[in-house]
C-alpha cells in the first residue's frame, strides 16, 4: 500500500470520525435541549441553547432560506479540499494544511446533512457574554479550522513552500494537456 493512500485512507477515517461526532451532538441537542430550558456551562459565558426553526442561513443568518445554494457551495468546496488532499506533497510538513482540511470539509458536510435530512442546520452553542449567534460543532471545525490554516499559510509557510504547493496541484492539469 502507498503512502498517498494510507494517508488518504487516514483522513477519510478523521473525516468520518468528525461527521460522527457533530452528528451524535445535534442529536442529543435536539433530545435534550428542544422544548427545554437552556443549559448553562458556565454563568454568563457559555450556554448549551437549542435554537428553534433551525438555521436557514449562513453565519449571522445571511442568505437565509438559500438551501440549494450552501449545498452546490458544499458540494464543490469538499470537491476542492479531497482535489488538494490527494495532490498534496508527501513532505511532512503539508499533514497540518490536510488535517485542517479534513476538519473543514466534515464541518461543511455535517451542516449539509442537516440541510438535507431537515433542511435546516441544528445549532445550540451559544457565548451568552458577547451575544454570539448560536452555533454548532461542525461550525467550529469550519470558522476555527480555517483561521488557524490562515495563520499558517501566512507565518510559516515560505516562498518555497508555495511554490511546491503550486507544482503539485498543477500536475494533474499538466499530465491532461501532454495527452
Amino acid at each position: 500500500m502507498n503512502t498517498k493512500f494510507k494517508r488518504c485512507t487516514l483522513d477519510l477515517i478523521l473525516f468520518i470520525a468528525l461527521i460522527i461526532a457533530d452528528r451524535l451532538t445535534k442529536m442529543w441537542a435536539t433530545s435534550r435541549l428542544m422544548n427545554n430550558e437552556p443549559i448553562t456551562l458556565i454563568k454568563n459565558v457559555l450556554e448549551l441553547y437549542y435554537l428553534p426553526n433551525g438555521n436557514t442561513g449562513a453565519a449571522f443568518g445571511i442568505l437565509t432560506g438559500h438551501r440549494t445554494l450552501f449545498l452546490v457551495i458544499a458540494v464543490a468546496v469538499v470537491a476542492a479540499i479531497v482535489y488538494i488532499i490527494w495532490n498534496l506533497p508527501p513532505d511532512a510538513k503539508y499533514r497540518p494544511l490536510e488535517i485542517l482540511m479534513v476538519f473543514i470539509a466534515a464541518g461543511g458536510v455535517g451542516n449539509m446533512i442537516d440541510r438535507i435530512m431537515q433542511g435546516y442546520v441544528v445549532d445550540f452553542i451559544y457565548i451568552s457574554c458577547i451575544n454570539f449567534p448560536i452555533f454548532n460543532v461542525a461550525d467550529m471545525y469550519v470558522s476555527v479550522c480555517t483561521v488557524v490554516l490562515a495563520i499558517i499559510m501566512l507565518f510559516k509557510f515560505k516562498e518555497e513552500d508555495y511554490s511546491c504547493l503550486e507544482k503539485a496541484l498543477k500536475a494533474p492539469f499538466q499530465k491532461i494537456r501532454t495527452k
